[in-house]
């Protein structure tokens, strides 16, 4: 019995390493890039604790290297799901009645690991099995990853300590309680810190997951089980099974114990999984909550009286950063006339600078993209707009997969305000830029609100 109110301190961001020459960090970084990057390893499922081998394997290749090959993984069928979910539902019979206390001293020793003992390796799979340069790898594999957990520990306690106000001679109590039944995670290739999260959130919260990672990023999700165990997460509460998403969903979606859904992915993706569960909503003993973030298409405005430097440096970072992996990458610019001279010479200024090539080369800015089904999808929109007479490709617009999955950070110009690559979604190092007339603020601005159906990010610059 535990006979105190424990408090947390508020948590602090974790310190972003600078990976100098001869620091430390850069020492253990590079022993750890050699040692992965040496052998293959064997990456098995992981279910109620138990390594499970079903010998039908895929491949986890260096995006920069394709030949070379990382890992190989078994991959997990229905009989493998349905063993996942079993092994969830029955540790979520003790795991659910575990003190939230402890859960967050679990959630805190995980972190504690990756700061520490597994901050390189973690980094130098998330490098070479993703595409990250070293400053990439560091804020997400380590740092946003940390902060997930320290905030979420910090922000559970502040949920159980809101209660409600009880009158005289009552006392009045609000208890959070684990969902009936197991969470299913799907995790995307481009962050290590939201596989974690979207893991350990509902972890956290005392309940027990079935989780499947994205295939291009297993040598880093599984470095994570590897923590997660050390951490004291007990078998059966988190169950690792690598696989295509038709053969375990199946199975997921027809479970009358299916509780919930974590996800972050396609948003085409996202609205399978909702139709999935409207159609089998009369099987789950309780309505399944989903909880998903999707695509974007990310714009930067310009105002006549903005700072063209600050808007540059924006433009190329949230651009062309992760070569536009992201869902919150720049994709789209709005510049005004007066601007756009000025503009163009300093953004094509710095394209020339940009440094493409292996993500464990320290001055590359711009790495391969993660498979060839992204470098295929990406060259044929930079082709569109290669045969459109209303686009101009101004930097970039090259791709070479022979050896990596290299995509040139490209720029175009477009006189339509509705072409495709100013609409869709590209998932890859391509900013398109409109430019419009001055005393058109207002109606432009309204346009880039009406343009796109995404509304996740963007900037406007001005002074």
């Amino acid at each position: 019995m535990n006979n105190a109110i424990f408090k947390y301190d508020l948590p602090k961001n974790e310190p972003v390493l600078s990976y100098l020459p001869c620091s430390p960090e850069r020492e253990a970084l590079e022993k750890e890039i050699k040692r992965l990057s040496s052998s293959v390893m064997d990456i098995p499922l992981i279910i109620g604790g138990k390594e499970v081998r079903t010998g039908k394997l895929g491949k986890v290749v260096m995006p920069h290297n394709h030949s070379h090959v990382l890992a190989q993984y078994h991959i997990a069928g229905e009989e493998e799901t349905q063993m996942a979910i079993e092994a969830a539902l029955k540790a979520h019979e003790y795991w659910s009645q575990v003190s939230w206390v402890e859960r967050l001293s679990i959630t805190l020793k995980v972190a504690e690991l990756i700061s520490k003992k597994y901050r390189a390796t973690l980094n130098a799979a998330t490098m070479l099995g993703q595409g990250k340069n070293v400053y990439q790898a560091e804020i997400d594999a380590a740092c946003e990853t940390i902060d997930f957990l320290r905030f979420n520990a910090h922000y559970i306690s502040e949920i159980y300590n809101q209660q409600p106000i009880s009158e005289t001679g009552t006392i009045n109590r609000l208890e959070y309680r684990p969902l009936e039944g197991f969470v299913f995670t799907v995790s995307p290739f481009n962050f290590t810190a939201i596989a974690s999260n979207l893991n350990m959130a509902p972890v956290l919260m005392g309940n027990t997951v079935v989780w499947k990672p994205a295939s291009t990023a297993l040598l880093s999700n599984y470095i994570l089980m590897q923590i997660y165990k050390e951490a004291g997460v007990p078998d059966g509460v988190i169950n690792f099974i690598p696989g295509k998403g038709s053969a375990i969903g199946n199975v997921v979606f027809n479970h009358p114990m299916l509780a919930g859904i974590h996800f972050t992915g396609s948003t085409a993706t996202f609205n399978t999984f909702w139709k999935a569960v409207s159609n089998n909503l009369a099987k789950y003993r309780s309505y399944p909550k989903l909880v998903g973030e999707t695509g974007g298409k990310d714009f930067i405005f310009v105002h006549p009286s903005a700072n063209i430097n600050q808007a540059v440096i924006a433009a190329v970072r949230g651009a062309f950063e992760y070569q536009g992996q992201k869902c919150s990458a720049a994709s789209r610019a709005y510049i005004p006339e007066s601007l756009w001279p000025e503009f163009k010479k300093n953004i094509l200024g710095i394209m020339h600078e940009i440094n493409m090539g292996d993500p464990t080369d320290y001055e590359t800015f711009v790495n391969a993209v993660i498979d060839e089904a992204s470098f295929d999808n990406i060259m044929s929109y930079i082709e569109k707009a290669k045969q459109s007479d209303a686009a101009e490709i101004i930097a970039g617009g090259k791709g070479d997969k022979s050896k990596g999955y290299f995509v040139e950070p490209t720029i175009i110009v477009t006189t339509d305000p509705h072409f495709v690559t100013i609409e869709e979604e590209i998932f890859g190092p391509v900013l398109t830029i409109y430019v419009y007339p001055d005393e058109k603020f207002e109606e432009t601005l309204e346009l880039c609100d009406k343009t796109s159906p995404y509304a996740l990010t963007g900037a406007i610059f001005s002074s």
